[in-house]
C-alpha cells in the first residue's frame, strides 16, 4: 500500500481528503504525523503554481508520495480578491471569525446580488523522480450579508450557493464534498491517485 503525504497542517482540510478519497489504496499521513515541520513557501501568484511548489517541497523532504493544495476564494467585485491571499486576507495570524469578519467590512456597500464569488482549488500530486500532476475545481456561488452554518472552516458560512438556498457550512458534509471546489478537484485527482496505486 502506497503511502500518500497529505501536506497541511488543518486538521479540516485533512479529513476532508481523508473522506475524498476513501476507497483508494493508499494509507494518508499529515504533516504533523510524519513528523515535518517546515513550511513551504506560498510565494506564487496563482493556485496551481503555489500547489505544485508546496507538493514537490514536501516530497523532495519526505521522500513519500505527496498531495498539497491551493485554494482560496474569488470575489468578483474585489477584483478576484482575496484569491490566493485567502488566508493571509485578515492578517497572517488572523483566525477564520476575523477573516471573515473583515470580508464582510470589505463589501459592506456591496448588495448581495452583486457578490459574485467562487471557490477555486488546485491539487498538485508529486513523488520524487516523477513529473508533478494537477487537478482543479471551481464552485461558484455568492457572499452572504452574514455568517451561516458549522459544517465547514474558512469562508465556507459565508458563501451561499443559490440552488440550495444555503451557505456550504449548511450542508451536510456528503453534500458540500460533492458539489465543492475541493471535492471536484479531489473526483480528478482521485483517478491520477488511482493510477499510481495500480502501477
Amino acid at each position: 500500500m502506497l503511502r500518500l503525504l497529505l501536506a497541511t497542517t488543518n486538521k479540516g482540510k485533512a479529513a476532508e481528503y481523508r473522506d475524498l478519497l476513501r476507497g483508494l489504496d493508499l494509507e494518508s499521513l499529515t504533516l504533523d504525523q510524519a513528523g515535518i515541520s517546515q513550511e513551504a513557501e506560498e510565494n506564487c501568484n496563482t493556485f496551481e503554481g503555489n500547489a505544485r511548489s508546496k507538493a514537490e517541497f514536501y516530497a523532495a523532504l519526505s521522500g513519500l508520495l505527496t498531495l498539497a493544495d491551493d485554494s482560496g476564494l474569488e470575489v468578483d467585485a474585489l477584483g478576484g480578491e482575496p484569491g490566493v491571499r485567502s488566508s493571509r486576507y485578515a492578517g497572517d495570524n488572523a483566525g477564520d471569525a476575523e477573516r471573515v469578519s473583515f470580508l464582510l467590512n470589505r463589501l459592506r456597500d456591496i448588495p448581495q446580488e452583486k457578490r459574485q464569488a467562487r471557490f477555486r482549488c488546485v491539487i498538485a500530486i508529486a513523488q520524487p523522480g516523477r513529473t508533478t500532476q494537477t487537478a482543479g475545481g471551481t464552485c461558484e456561488g455568492f457572499i452572504a450579508l452574514e455568517p451561516k452554518g458549522d459544517n465547514g472552516f474558512g469562508y465556507d458560512p459565508l458563501f451561499y450557493l443559490p440552488e440550495y438556498g444555503k451557505t456550504i457550512a449548511e450542508l451536510p458534509p456528503e453534500v458540500k464534498n460533492r458539489i465543492s471546489h475541493r471535492g471536484r478537484a479531489a473526483e480528478k485527482a482521485r483517478i491520477l491517485l488511482a493510477g499510481l496505486t495500480s502501477t
